[in-house]
């Protein structure tokens, strides 16, 4: 197998991390279904910013979208997902990639029982900050709350201000049809 070739079934796994929307598991599975629990972990000296890649807002989440931006002292709570390397390109389609919007980057998170991995995750390049959509802000606090981020963190993430679009959002209805599936499977 040629290197960096993980196109072939169970070609070797990597760690994600997610602070934004991924942080719920119905979103990531919708284009990423290896996606496996790994830890709940914090980024230290980054804090967590909404923007607008080059001033344009997400045409999928009608509003900012999160980032991770350098601040000493600050922190970031998140998810470190493993996931199969034959979803590495859907991911990072997702997070936009190829149209320059989100890098990927590598950082080392800390886990709660104080282990340190080294995960992928991603920064949004060229923004503009700005506020996010209440259901991209809800999707963040659900996730949050799903897998029992910090209380206090979760209070930040309820605190954030949105710029109140209420129109339709079709990634919000695969979402909670999702959800949906869920409940009724485990019914």
């Amino acid at each position: 197998m040629e290197p960096g070739g993980g196109t072939e079934r169970g070609g070797g796994c990597f760690l994600y991390y997610a602070y934004g929307s991924n942080l719920l598991r119905e979103r990531l599975l919708l284009s990423n279904p290896s996606a496996a629990l790994c830890a709940v972990a914090r980024l230290q000296d980054f804090k967590l910013e909404f923007g607008h890649h080059q001033g344009r807002t997400s045409s999928v989440w009608r509003g900012g979208t999160a980032t991770i931006g350098q601040s000493p002292g600050d922190e970031v709570w998140g998810i470190v997902w493993k996931m199969n390397t034959s979803n590495l390109s859907s991911l990072d389609k997702q997070e936009g990639v190829e149209d320059g919007i989100y890098v990927p980057v590598e950082v080392n998170v800390h886990t709660q029982v104080g282990k340190v991995l080294t995960c992928r995750s991603y920064q949004m390049k060229d923004y503009v900050c700005g506020p996010p959509s209440p259901q991209y802000k809800k999707v963040i606090c659900m996730g949050a709350k799903q897998n029992g981020l910090p209380t206090d963190y979760q209070k930040k993430l309820e605190a954030i201000e949105t710029n109140n679009y209420a129109g339709p959002m079709p990634i919000m209805e695969d979402i909670e049809a999702a959800i949906k599936a869920k409940k009724i499977n485990s019914a």
